[in-house]
């Protein structure tokens, strides 16, 4: 497994499919491919193969497997390279079906492509009893009376403070929704996730009251999760997200845009709310619905936590060995 050397999402997606497949493979992960001799190589992101010059990596002596989670405007020069993936890729792996039917219209061989969704450890996400909420709140220093509302991704540009937004992760989108919010509802935003700079300052500016914390491991937003009303998605692009799948799991309410893997996983008022990319009326009116109608959100949550069962992280990258690693093997 070739990962990013930056400490986040797609290292553990990589340290988990060590973790889980150990009893069918040897798996071992670096930050390059240098030195594989007849190994399959699996670069966990596109940005580690494809480069701006093309792929950085060809071997006839590999088998190589790329995931590419989204494809977003800027990513001409990716698409570029579909001809050489053709080419030297074994298999190109996505998370959801919006990005797959994008790589077949881009040229990718439909018959590279597999498709494999995110999972979530349910050990480690799930739902705490109402009665609890209040003492986890003040264990995190949140408070008690007002809307948590929660965004846990990393949505500026770079590893620094974040103040350049990262528009297909949607920060505007996000802070537009809950400036409406905020003027109906008493809301405290919950961050965690790297360069949030830009959101942070934008509600600094609005007066809405918000806490960041930047946790040591990603599994630490576990916590998090379990006191939020409502985890609110704006993004342009996912391949994801993996917190759709995290929030559901721990009884919170999603209301998302119609990106990566929510048109596969959340049926609009049934399981969660999905509306269009950059419709902030409808995600307003969505979330106002979630935050207003406690039926229905009791409605959503339980719907959501009978759906994420079919997503459990044991299963879902078993599927790795079944769909990519056995068949590269046979070959």
């Amino acid at each position: 497994m070739v990962t990013e050397a930056a400490n986040w999402s797609i290292s553990d997606d990589c340290q988990n499919i060590k973790n889980h497949l150990k009893k069918f493979l040897d798996v071992k992960i670096s930050i390059t491919p240098r030195g594989c001799r007849n190994k399959i190589v699996h670069f966990a992101s596109e940005n580690m193969l494809i480069g701006k010059n093309g792929m950085k990596y060809t071997s006839n002596l590999n088998k190589i497997v790329l995931t590419w989670f989204h494809i977003s405007q800027n990513d001409e020069y990716k698409l570029k390279s579909i001809p050489l993936l053709n080419e030297h890729a074994a298999m190109v792996h996505t998370a959801c079906n919006i990005t797959k039917e994008k790589l077949i219209k881009n040229g990718l061989d439909e018959k590279k492509i597999t498709v494999i969704p995110l999972g979530v450890d349910s050990k480690i996400f799930f739902p705490t009893p109402w009665e609890e909420r209040t003492k986890l709140k003040k264990k995190l220093g949140l408070p008690e009376d007002k809307i948590l509302i929660g965004s846990f991704q990393k949505d500026g540009n770079g590893w620094g403070e974040g103040l350049e937004p990262k528009l297909i992760k949607g920060p505007d989108i996000f802070y537009d929704v809950v400036e409406r919010l905020s003027q109906k509802y008493p809301t405290h935003v919950v961050l965690t996730g790297p360069a949030r700079g830009y959101v942070k300052k934008r509600l600094e500016a609005a007066g809405i009251s918000y806490t960041h914390n930047y946790v040591e491991h990603y599994y630490d937003t576990a916590e998090y999760f379990r006191v939020l009303d409502l985890y609110l998605i704006g993004s342009r692009e996912e391949g994801g997200p993996k917190a759709i799948l995290e929030a559901m799991a721990s009884g919170v309410p999603v209301v998302a845009t119609k990106v990566g893997m929510v048109p596969d996983v959340l049926q609009d008022g049934i399981n969660g709310f999905v509306a269009e990319v950059e419709d902030v009326d409808a995600l307003f009116q969505k979330a106002s619905r979630v935050l207003e109608d406690d039926p229905l959100r009791d409605s959503i949550v339980t719907n959501a936590l009978v759906t994420v069962k079919n997503y459990e992280i044991s299963d879902t990258i078993k599927q790795y060995y079944e769909k990519i690693y056995k068949n590269l093997l046979n070959r």
